[in-house]
């Protein structure tokens, strides 16, 4: 049996304490929204490195929404799914996508979702994506920008930058072009 070489090396990171999460020894800061820089760089370093509690707390929300509405959850997941790999499809094969997706990460992430949106409001399963998908995405970015990176954050994103796209969200990151910031 033979493994896709790009999958065969992912090795997701391990949890992180709860303490270090969200609780005791994690610092918060409302970020700098004119160091555009400084701040697309910690959210990225943050979602490499929580990225193990950002996907363990995205499956728990998601299984309760599934719980209760299944089949809108499973609409939504896929519109979702099929928008970002038509985004991550127009960006490998148009440079001028290309171009937007490395410049403007934020607007692509919000492209994908206002599209899924749409798609989805014509589908009637709105509610569904907003609190199944789309709030839990919203609640990983909100965490990623006000938590302060520790020196211990710093250091194993240096190590796993060398890395990067053994993970799942060094994979995902690149998909959005991303990789180049990851790690600094």
């Amino acid at each position: 049996m033979s493994h896709s070489p790009m999958m065969a090396d992912v090795q997701p990171p391990p949890l992180r304490s709860l303490d270090d999460f969200i609780l005791g020894s994690a610092r918060f800061a409302v970020p700098d929204f004119r160091n555009f820089e400084r701040l697309n760089n910690r959210i990225i370093n943050n979602l490499l490195y929580y990225q193990s509690n950002y996907f363990l707390s995205v499956i728990i929300f998601l299984a309760l929404v599934g719980y209760v509405q299944p089949v809108q959850l499973f609409l939504g997941a896929t519109v979702v799914t099929l928008a970002f790999l038509g985004f991550v499809w127009a960006a490998e094969n148009q440079a001028s996508v290309r171009r937007f997706r490395r410049t403007h990460p934020s607007l692509s992430l919000s492209a994908i979702l206002g599209a899924s949106y749409l798609f989805l409001t014509v589908l009637g399963g709105v509610a569904v994506f907003l609190f199944g998908i789309a709030f839990p995405i919203l609640l990983v970015l909100i965490h990623a920008s006000v938590r302060l990176r520790s020196l211990k954050n710093k250091l194993e994103n240096k190590l796993e930058s060398i890395g990067l796209k053994r993970t799942p969200m060094g994979i995902l990151l690149e998909a959005l072009g991303q990789e180049q910031e990851a790690g600094s």
